[in-house]
């Protein structure tokens, strides 16, 4: 219970560290919400020590890496939902075979990459299938956009408590 609070508290201050970042893209649509996202994380990521990599909150609880490459493998999904061929080369059981961290970051970067590349291509409207139900690409996209930055709470919660500070919020 003690742990679930302080994830809580370390989540709020997430969005406040995060609203310390160079606002420009705040508010100006989803393209750059996505880019100010991927920018925290892969900052973050890079922030990160290699040796705290493995750390995890607890038993059964993802591992830094692991979040990491989650996202990232996520990132993937998603434009595969969407009809866009992307990251096929991308490791099997990427968040338990992709734990040292130049690789995580590569792989981090590359699949935001990949999203900001194909975002103009995507036809927004166009009907697709999306965890068993009817969406559009747009819902996908909204998906990955609210994806991104929950994972990014949670590596500032993680990071926070191995004593690393947000880049942008010092």
């Amino acid at each position: 219970m003690r742990f679930t609070i302080f994830l809580l508290t370390m989540s709020a201050i997430a969005g406040l560290a995060a609203a310390q970042d160079s606002m420009t893209d705040a508010g100006a649509g989803w393209a750059p919400e996505f880019k100010m996202a991927g920018r925290q994380i892969i900052t973050l990521a890079e922030a990160i020590p290699a040796d705290k990599y493995g750390w995890r909150p607890g038993p059964g609880v993802r591992s830094v890496s692991e979040v990491l490459m989650h996202t990232a493998s996520a990132n993937y999904f998603f434009l595969r939902s969407m009809g866009v061929k992307a990251g096929e080369d991308l490791p099997k059981n990427p968040e338990k075979s992709m734990t040292v961290k130049a690789d995580v970051v590569r792989w981090l970067k590359a699949s935001f990459e990949a999203v900001e590349e194909n975002y103009p291509k995507i036809d927004k409207q166009k009907a697709v299938k999306f965890l068993g139900h009817d969406s559009t690409c747009e819902g996908v996209l909204l998906r990955a956009l609210a994806h991104a930055n929950e994972h990014l709470g949670q590596m500032i919660a993680y990071a926070r408590v191995n004593g690393v500070v947000p880049p942008w919020s010092k």
